[in-house]
Formats: C-alpha cells, sequence, structure tokens
C-alpha cells in the first residue's frame, strides 16, 4: 500500500480541504553497482582533493557556486536555511485556469491527493466544482523546504497535484539550432498524404500496450545470466536507409499500414473500427501547439 508523504491542506478563500498527498507513479529502473572486475567486490566512491591527493573528510565540505573557472563563492548552511521558504501545511491556491491553456511542458512530476479525515465532503465538493468547470487551480506548496508551482486538477474519482516547471526553466524553441525555416515548406498533396497516415495509425489510447522493452530485455538477460546460461553477442542491427523521397515514404508507409491490417484480420478485409470504450468524466485533455508530454 502506498504510503502518504505529506499531509497538509488545500486553501482557496477562506476554505480549507485537508488532505495527504501520495507519489502518483513508481518508476521502474534497473539499477546496477559498480564491482571491482577482478575480485568482485563493489567499489567505493571516495571524496578526494586533486590538489593533494588526499580524502576529505565530509565535515571539511562546503558549498561553492561557480562564478568563473576555477573561481567560487562559498554559501554556508546557514545561509541558505536562512532563505528557506516558510514551512508550512497548505496548498495556497491563487488562480483556475482552463486546463486546455496549460502546455504539458510546464508539468513534471504527479501525485495524488486523498481526503484526510473529516476533509471528504470539502474534498468532493472541490472535486466536483472543478470537474464541471473545466478548471485547474494554480497554487504553490511547500514541501522540503522547497517550494513548488502545483496544479490541481480533478481525474476520475480523485484529485491529482502535479509539480510544474517555472516560466524561465522551459526553453524557448526559436533558441534551437534548427528550426523551421521556409525552405521547409510542404505541399498540399504531402500534407495530405501525411493526414492520410496518422488516421491510418488513429486510435484510442491504450496504455497498458506500451512496455519498457528495454528494461523488459535486460532484466531477462540478468535472469537468465544468474542462472548459469551463457549470453552470445548479437551483431549491432544495421541502421535503416534513409528515403530521400518524402513522398515515396509516405505512400510505402500507408501501403504498410494497410498490408498490416489485412494480416491481422485474416481474411484480406480491412480492419474493422475501434469500438469506442465509455470515456471517464474528467477534464478537458490539453492540445499542445508544440508537443505532448509526460522526477521524484
Amino acid at each position: 500500500m502506498p504510503r502518504a508523504i505529506w499531509s497538509g491542506a488545500i486553501s482557496f478563500g477562506l476554505v480549507n480541504v485537508p488532505v495527504k498527498l501520495y507519489s502518483a507513479v513508481s518508476k521502474k529502473s534497473v539499477r546496477f553497482h559498480q564491482l571491482h572486475q577482478d575480485t568482485g567486490v563493489r567499489i567505493q566512491q571516495k571524496r578526494v582533493d586533486p590538489s593533494t591527493g588526499e580524502e576529505v573528510a565530509y565535515d571539511n565540505i562546503v558549498k561553492g557556486y561557480e562564478l568563473s573557472p576555477d573561481s567560487y563563492v562559498v554559501v554556508t548552511p546557514e545561509e541558505l536555511e536562512s532563505l528557506d521558504p516558510e514551512k508550512t501545511r497548505s496548498i495556497d491556491i491563487t488562480d483556475f485556469v482552463p486546463l486546455e491553456e496549460i502546455d504539458p511542458l510546464f508539468f513534471d512530476h504527479p501525485y495524488y491527493l486523498a481526503p484526510a479525515t473529516g476533509g471528504e465532503k470539502a474534498y468532493e465538493l472541490l472535486r466536483r466544482a472543478m470537474e464541471e468547470s473545466g478548471r485547474v487551480a494554480l497554487g504553490k506548496v511547500v514541501i522540503r523546504s522547497k517550494e513548488s508551482l502545483v496544479a490541481i486538477r480533478p481525474n476520475g474519482p480523485v484529485l491529482t497535484m502535479e509539480t510544474m516547471l517555472f516560466a524561465d526553466e522551459i526553453v524557448d524553441p526559436d533558441n534551437l539550432d534548427e528550426v523551421p525555416v521556409e525552405d521547409g515548406k510542404t505541399s498540399q498533396r504531402e500534407l495530405a498524404m501525411a493526414q492520410q497516415l496518422i488516421e491510418s495509425l488513429s486510435g484510442e489510447f491504450e496504455p497498458e500496450k506500451y512496455h519498457d522493452e528495454y528494461r523488459e530485455r535486460v532484466l531477462e538477460l540478468i535472469e537468465r545470466k544468474a542462472q548459469g546460461e551463457e549470453i552470445a553477442i548479437q551483431p549491432v542491427a544495421q541502421e535503416p536507409e534513409k528515403v530521400p523521397d518524402l513522398m515515396a515514404a509516405l505512400e510505402a508507409s500507408i501501403q504498410a499500414v494497410k498490408e498490416r491490417g489485412e494480416d491481422e484480420d485474416g481474411d484480406g478485409a480491412a480492419p474493422a473500427a475501434p469500438k469506442k470504450k465509455p470515456a471517464r468524466k474528467r477534464a478537458p485533455a490539453k492540445k499542445s501547439t508544440t508537443r505532448a508530454k509526460s522526477k521524484s
């Protein structure tokens, strides 16, 4: 069972909604330790002063902000603590905005907010009001001495909270080395073909069908080696050839999708349209003009 990592209240106006905070994700990764190749013993990493070659005790280490190469400003823990945001137990809501106005680029890490004892009625009132208005609550919260901008929105029967990036943390695409230029314009025929390809690959979002295939292969490799199996190194896959003709690539892609549909049907007939699943009632999804998105 997940455990609450924070408890407090959502505060908007004069209303307080007692809540508990839970992480909404459990990221899966394969972690390796560094071992000595000959002895198999796990190695240790030590803090060493390169000017003397001697190990430095933790108590003798200070924080320094680099101004220029080899030039630092030393900042003490006491000085940093004096700047810590005031510790509170509330998520202070400042604005309610339409969800579609928030670019997914701003979202960072998701959490669940559950009602705390005695706050069930106020929690449900807030959830329903936000769901019916299509609005997202923006506010700030201090967790572990760090102040974060957050967005709260209804997601089925619960409220979710996502920490957000600040505006100056988002990279302006105009600053990229390569951005669309005049010679990148496309013809109407190319656009129509691209739209046809997108339509042929369109369907409902089924998150369970996507897997971290690399992580699964790594875990399988570890299991096989742990059982004493000798692993043969596979040859490196060849890089796919570049297709110089954009229209030819679009036409070939559309044909491949058609053939795949015929193979799946088994009778050469066009694949049947997917049945619509009943949609869960929630706030409208964001339509970003840049790209769709997804640290503890």
